[in-house]
Order: structure tokens, then sequence, then C-alpha cells
């Protein structure tokens, strides 16, 4: 019996995983994956990225991930594609059977427990409120192993196994140190709200270490290319932050006190002491927060942002959430959970439909994309030297069609730094902040540029080819060309 249950679950929360891969979409090489992708490439390849490796190494030196991901590929002899989806695939399960075993615990009627799963299935690209966050990315992120692991360590705690926490944690940050931290923040919290003590005195605070960072180049004195750097990010300064984007940072907080004493009073004590320990994590990363990212002499920090702890409260916001759901109002009636899957699954896929307008929902490997950005990059990949340096529009990520997808983790060459991506990592790695300042100072207004231009940057930084837009300048030797792209040489 005990292992036809454990099967049954497994089945049930494979199928949400699917489901929820099928709605949120794949889309390896966009947006952060441009570093990540481009990492496992380059330890895969060393001779890849001869010209621009920092711009993704530097900022990998505390963690395990990439490393990890290549000797996978290398083992296995999945090719890196297959091996990213896979290990897509397992994080989003992982995280879901994590969330489960979490709602197992708070609720004993199973339409709660699956209501849990089937929400947070549904949601894995809601945006975390001024964080640039999704629960979990369209692609393979470091962040998804960690938050799977830090959520199987919440579990482990509520089934007073606090033990068995410790090595889920270490393994979280040494996965993604930042997101780790704050993991194991949280679970300090967690774990002294289970002390009779201190749920009679909850004014006691645990100290955290939420904002501190294993690398030494955190420390080096800002210098005037790494703040413009920094003001690329709007949401990292919270004197820029919206009106409803602070509702989505208070907001929670506010729920889960009222659930924390909703439970109290109904003497469920494990929803209490998980909404205890949501409340006062929230208001101590809170406050941390705001001294790193609003006092000057700690303007170094910003770019850790701390804000993004609301990701892991936004995970138990959707957790809670859809057991009530479950629980109150879809029970065990098939109707309505056919119309909740449809209302929330439907809804969410729309809108990474319109997100990733001009690419294949799921870009699989082997699928030939109609985008022309990605026709262009792959058609660089396969016919281009590899020690090919090049420059294109440092603004082609937010380029009509594109859709964020990073030239230098599928095109697998090398490239002068791009105004979106590039400018993140900068501001992680003072030391490329000046590098970054001068190639963006020299293409710029790229759009207008003409053979002479071109002959200018091969001159100042080597590029010897350019991506550009079709018709080609005249004077490049174009070797090919879409309808909105051509890939040429510079003379």
């Amino acid at each position: 019996m005990r292992r036809k249950k454990i099967l049954t679950a497994l089945l049930g929360v494979l199928a949400f995983t699917i489901l929820g891969f099928l709605t949120m979409g794949y889309h390896p090489g966009a947006e952060d994956d441009g570093v990540y992708l481009s990492a496992v490439k380059s330890d895969l390849n060393p001779q890849l990225f001869p010209r621009d490796s920092d711009f993704f190494r530097l900022q990998l030196q505390a963690t395990v991930f990439d490393g990890g991901m290549a000797k996978f590929a290398d083992t296995t002899h999945f090719s890196i594609e297959w091996s990213e989806l896979l290990w897509q695939f397992l994080s989003l399960f992982l995280i879901l059977l994590a969330c489960r075993s979490i709602a197992v615990s708070l609720f004993a009627e199973q339409s709660a427990q699956w209501g849990a799963v089937a929400l947070i299935s549904a949601m894995f690209t809601l945006p975390v409120a001024g964080t640039a966050l999704y629960l979990a990315d369209q692609y393979l992120h470091p962040r998804a192993i960690s938050t799977a692991l830090i959520l199987f360590a919440v579990s482990r705690i509520l089934a007073n196994k606090s033990w068995q926490s410790l090595p889920l944690l270490i393994l979280a940050v040494i996965t993604h140190p930042l997101m780790g931290i704050l993991g194991l923040s949280f679970c300090l919290f967690l774990f002294f709200t289970g002390h009779p003590r201190f749920m009679s005195n909850t004014t006691t605070f645990s100290r955290s270490s939420a904002v501190l960072f294993p690398l030494g180049w955190i420390f080096e004195r800002p210098s005037p290319e790494w703040h413009a750097a920094l003001n690329t990010r709007s949401y990292y300064f919270l004197s820029r932050w919206t009106w409803y984007e602070w509702l989505g940072a208070i907001a929670p907080l506010v729920i889960f006190y009222g659930l924390w004493r909703i439970a109290r009073s109904r003497e469920h004590p494990l929803l209490a002491r998980l909404s205890l320990a949501i409340f006062l994590y929230g208001c101590f990363q809170l406050l941390v927060a705001c001294i790193a990212l609003e006092v000057p002499a700690f303007v170094r920090l910003t770019p850790m942002q701390p804000m993004r702890f609301l990701h892991l409260i936004y995970i138990f916001l959707c957790l809670v959430a859809g057991a009530l759901l479950g629980k109150f109002v879809l029970k065990r009636s098939t109707w309505r959970w056919a119309v909740f899957l449809l209302v929330a699954n439907g809804s969410m896929f729309l809108v990474q439909r319109n997100l990733f307008a001009n690419s294949p929902h799921l870009e699989l490997p082997g699928i030939v994309s109609n985008n022309a950005w990605l026709q262009a990059f792959a058609w660089i990949r396969q016919n281009t030297p590899t020690n090919a340096y090049f420059t294109l529009d440092p603004h082609y990520m937010s380029a009509p069609g594109e859709d964020f997808h990073s030239f230098r983790a599928l095109a697998e060459r090398s490239e002068l730094s791009d105004a979106f991506k590039d400018a993140a990592v900068a501001t992680q790695v003072p030391s490329l902040a000046v590098i970054w300042n001068q190639q963006q100072l020299a293409t710029s207004g790229w759009r207008r540029f003409q053979l002479a231009d071109f002959k200018r940057l091969k001159s100042q930084f080597g590029t010897n080819w350019a991506l550009v837009y079709h018709p080609a300048p005249s004077g490049l030797d174009c070797k090919w060309h879409n309808a909105a792209l051509a890939v040429c040489q510079i003379p």
C-alpha cells in the first residue's frame, strides 16, 4: 500500500510537471541563460570564446553549476542541448515534489495537497515583484535546482528532521550562492519558530547572512563605469520601484501575518509556524534590503539584489493559496478542477506566447526556428571560425523579433559586450565595468554604422565579423543573409 501511494504521488507530480512545462515553454539561451549556457559550452570546448569569456566566467566562479553540467554531458555522452532539457524538466519535477511534501505536512486533505502542486505548476512563470525573477525560468537556471533543494530542506524541518536539511542547504549554496544563502536564512527562522520559547516570544530574531557573497571582488571600490552599468537596472533601486511593485513586496507579508493569526487560533500549528517564519523572514530581509540598497556606504551590495528574498515567499504564497483553494473550493469536483486548470494554465500560456511571440513555444533540440535571429545564430555557429570575433547591435536582445536570445550562448562566438545582459554581469564584477563601458561607447549609434565604423572597431578591438541588419552597409563582405539580417566579414 505504501509503495502504491508513493508511485501514485510520483505519477501525479510527473503529470503536473509535464503540464507546467508545456504551459511555461522552453527557451534555452534566453536572458540569463546567455551567461550559464556559455559557461557550460566553454567548459566542454575551451577553444570557444577566446576574447570575451570574462563576461560569464568571473560571475560563476562561486558555483559548481557550469562544471557540473559539463561533467554530466561529458560522462553521459548527451549533447549539451539534451542535457539542459533533461535537467530543466528534472528541476521542475523536484520543485513540485518538494512542494507536495510540504503540502502533505501542512494539510491532511488530498485536494489541498494537489491544489498546492497544481497552482505552483501553473504559476512557474509568475513574476516576483520588482526582482526581474520568475518562480522558475523558461530555461535551465541553477536557481531552479537551488530552489528545489531549499524546499526539500523546508519539508525536512517541518517533519522534525532538521538535521536532514543541512546537506540540502549546503548543496543549494554551492549551486546558486545567493539563493542558497537566502534559503538558509529562511530555514533558520523556520527552525527557531518550532522552538517553544521562540513561539512565546516572537520578537526573537536569528542572525542571517543573506547579503554575503563568497567572492573577494565584491569589495572593490566602485568606478564611474560600474555606476553606469548599475544604472541600467532600475529594479536594483527601491526608490525607483512603482507603487504596484511595493504592493507586491508588502502584501505577501501582510497575508502571512494574517494567516499566522488565523492558523494559530484554529489550532493548525504547522501552518502557523510556517506563516510566522515567512513573516519574520520577510520583515528581516526587507530591513536588510532597505539598508543595503538605500545607504550610500553599502552601494557595492546593490548587485546582490537582496530583494530577491521575495522569490521564496512567492513560492510559499502560491503553495498555500493552491492548497486552500483545493481544500475549500475545488475539493473532489472534477468540473471545478477542469475549469481551474484551464483558466490558470491557459492564461499563463497566453502570456508566454506573447512574451516569446517570434519563437517556438518549445525550443527543443533539433527544431528549426523561423526566428530570423536564431537562424543567423545557427548559421554563424556552423559556418564561421571558432575564433571569430563579432560586433552586432549592442541592444540586439531587445530588437523586434529577437525574444531576448543570447548571441554568445547560441552562436557560440565571441562578441563585443551587449547593453543588456553584459551590463548586469559588469555590476557583479567591477573589473569588467571599464571594458563594458568602453565597448558601449565605441558601438554607440551602431544602427548608423558604415564601413569606416566597422573598420574602426576592427582596429580598436580586433573584431573581424559583423552581424548586421539586411541589407548590409556597402563594403562589407557578406557571406549569408535572410530577410532581416546579414553575416559579413569586416575587410
